[in-house]
């Protein structure tokens, strides 16, 4: 409505001497966009994973001890917000949109619920009620301001379940803090660092569902790309592989059915050469995961271990060396990712193809 009305546009009211500052407004909706995509694509691994583990306890039969835990942590995935401001607007349509989650299993917890009447509509709840949102949900996104985090962290900390994972957009604080005030180790928090060369590719009237259904923005969001001006720290990545260890060791899967898990669900997109040549194709091993002091106690039968996602993302680890040192690996999982969202990455020397791709429903 506004393209050709200059006067009411924002840069309009801005001085001359200030308009050099205007890209930090591009920069803005870039680390908005790059927020939610990362967000739905651990969304979409959690909800196949649980699936996955779901369809493969129907078809055996449980342990005695595991019952209790399995039918708790492998219903659908249920994904709680705190903070229904602009972050968290966008971050529930996009969830609802892309994953997609159903509304009724998606809640927000907000000081203001009543300003949230577009999603009461669709069927989500929206109340606040920290705690209680704490206490029912898989995936818990923080989207509060940093300054009311120390107090959130003290409603919520008596109600996190340990398979609970915590999802921080709160920048400023860090994860050895975060621990400190959830008195949990599943958290999640991605950090993205901004070049000084800054590529406004993002656009700037597109909803954040539209933006990430473009090839060249969501391109810019992959985990290993530095299109844009913006990138992802890579511990991130590890994390959510170790989170997804976590999700099926709360499930008691023997290792080696992870595995396989996770060669069909993360290697599901391949190299044409695949097909061809089988041993272009990584996969995964137990010792990219595990010491090898480690795996000599590791029997057929045996979970994985539950892992400190804190450590994860902060210090070395079995999988940074996977990645670091398989190009083959990370190109792999770079198409994955696009693959999610509906876009292929398709050149003329190396086409991309689906094999055993995990269901978007």
């Amino acid at each position: 409505i506004l393209e050709d009305l200059k006067s009411l546009q924002f840069e309009y009211g801005i001085s001359e001497e200030d308009r050099s500052w205007l890209y930090l407004r591009g920069r803005s909706r870039g680390l908005l966009i790059e927020a939610c995509a990362h967000a739905v694509f651990f969304c979409k691994i959690c909800h196949t994973f649980r699936e996955s583990i779901q369809e493969n306890q129907n078809s055996r039969s449980l342990p005695v001890e595991s019952v209790d835990l399995a039918s708790a942590d492998n219903e659908k995935l249920k994904v709680g917000i705190i903070g229904g401001g602009h972050l968290g607007k966008q971050l529930t349509c996009a969830l609802l949109q892309l994953v997609p989650i159903p509304a009724e299993n998606l809640r927000i917890s907000t000081r203001r619920p009543e300003a949230l009447t577009e999603f009461q509509k669709l069927g989500i709840q929206c109340f606040y009620h920290n705690a209680y949102l704490v206490g029912w949900a898989n995936v818990l996104f923080l989207c509060c301001l940093p300054s009311q985090l120390p107090n959130i962290c003290l409603e919520i900390q008596k109600s996190l379940k340990k398979t609970c994972i915590v999802y921080s957009f709160a920048a400023a604080i860090p994860l050895p803090r975060l621990k400190l005030l959830l008195n949990t180790t599943s958290i999640l928090r991605p950090k993205y660092q901004c070049a000084e060369d800054f590529d406004n590719i993002w656009g700037a009237n597109k909803e954040i569902t539209a933006a990430l259904q473009d090839a060249v923005i969501l391109r810019a969001t992959c985990p290993y790309s530095p299109a844009g001006g913006i990138t992802l720290n890579i511990k991130w990545l590890e994390g959510v592989f170790y989170a997804v260890l976590n999700i099926c060791t709360a499930s008691n899967m023997p290792y080696l059915q992870v595995l396989q898990l996770l060669n069909k669900v993360f290697l599901s997109v391949h190299y044409e050469d695949c097909k061809t040549d089988e041993t272009s194709c990584p996969k995964f091993q137990l010792t990219d995961f595990v010491n090898a002091v480690y795996m000599r106690n590791m029997f057929q039968q045996r979970p994985f271990p539950w892992f400190d996602l804190i450590d994860v993302q902060l210090k070395e680890n079995p999988f940074s060396q996977c990645l670091s040192s398989s190009p083959v690996l990370r190109d792999h999982l770079t198409h994955l990712y696009c693959d999610f969202f509906g876009i292929s990455l398709v050149n003329e020397d190396q086409p991309v193809v689906s094999m055993d791709s995990p269901s978007q429903d």
